[in-house]
């Protein structure tokens, strides 16, 4: 069982969902068209539905410490930019899209430059072992939160969220050899927590 499983599967534990139904997209799709119309309401219904994800793909971005301010950051950009949603896609992928863009220019603005590279010794030395009774889930956010910067935003990226290595260096402005070489570097530490 590789890394990327068990980071994919720890994903699906933290979300509690696998994937939106139909019934919810259909609900997106009707909110949505509301609020671009100014429909508060329908607005806040859409944060009701979207929220967590939002604010949990944030945490993993940038930290917990910037996690709720990136979220209502997200939101607030969400809002002034639903009428540019166009029913193309779902609107749950519409939204994620902005969040990453979002998160990365918040990212960016707050110079979280942590370090991009890091010695393989010192990523192990920062991932604390893993209480014993601590479930999964609370177990990977802290793990993935303890990671620097540039190998978490990777991750993320990456396994999490699906992107390819040229999607991702375009992102955060690195090189695909980077990303690699940065994804590498946390699995090697996620392996190394887990093997404790």
């Amino acid at each position: 069982m590789g890394v990327a499983y068990q980071v994919d599967q720890a994903y699906q534990v933290i979300t509690g969902t696998r994937d939106r139904d139909v019934a919810s997209a259909s609900l997106d799709r009707a909110d949505a068209a509301a609020a671009a119309r100014g429909d508060t309401r329908a607005f806040e219904r859409i944060y009701a539905r979207h929220v967590a994800r939002i604010h949990s793909l944030a945490r993993r971005m940038i930290g917990p410490e910037e996690a709720d301010d990136a979220t209502q950051e997200v939101f607030v950009r969400a809002w002034t930019k639903i009428a540019s949603f166009r029913g193309d896609a779902a609107f749950g992928t519409w939204l994620h899209r902005l969040a990453i863009n979002v998160l990365l220019g918040r990212r960016a603005s707050l110079a979280t430059h942590r370090g991009r590279f890091i010695e393989a010794d010192a990523a192990f030395t920062t991932v604390a072992a893993r209480p014993p009774s601590t479930e999964l889930r609370m177990d990977f956010e802290t793990v993935v939160e303890r990671l620097p910067s540039g190998a978490r935003q990777v991750l993320v990226l990456h396994d999490v969220e699906g992107y390819k290595h040229e999607e991702i260096a375009d992102m955060l402005g690195i090189s695909i050899g980077t990303s690699k070489s940065q994804l590498h570097r946390a699995r090697m530490a996620l392996r190394e927590h887990l093997d404790r």
